[in-house]
């Protein structure tokens, strides 16, 4: 059974392979993913692995928690999954009103 790990507090100059890279002392990573900001495609500081092995993932979790690097400590833990925002539906304050006629 796979695990889906959150890294964060990742230095921002930071690869997807060197994140790679420092899991595959753990054991096979299936994917190592850093989330980049959609206007400025900088690292938004945060990313994921995807291990296949769970208990090499949970060693990996244990030891690279709280692990600097390039100055940074880094935050790992098991990733939950995502949720709905329950948001959506209502009006947009700027998609304008319905017809009538005008009071002034």
């Amino acid at each position: 059974m796979s695990i889906n790990i959150y890294v964060g507090n990742l230095p921002f100059d930071s690869t997807e392979s060197e994140l790679k890279g420092l899991f595959d002392a753990y054991g096979a990573v299936d994917s190592a993913k850093i989330i980049v900001d959609q206007f400025t495609g900088r690292s938004r500081g945060f990313g994921f692995v995807e291990m296949r092995n769970r208990e090499e993932g949970l060693r990996a979790i244990e030891e690279l928690d709280s692990k600097e690097l390039n100055g940074r400590s880094l935050k790992v833990n098991e990733a939950r999954p995502k949720t709905s925002s329950g948001g959506g539906g209502g009006r947009r304050r700027d998609a304008g009103g319905g017809g009538g006629r005008s009071r002034w």
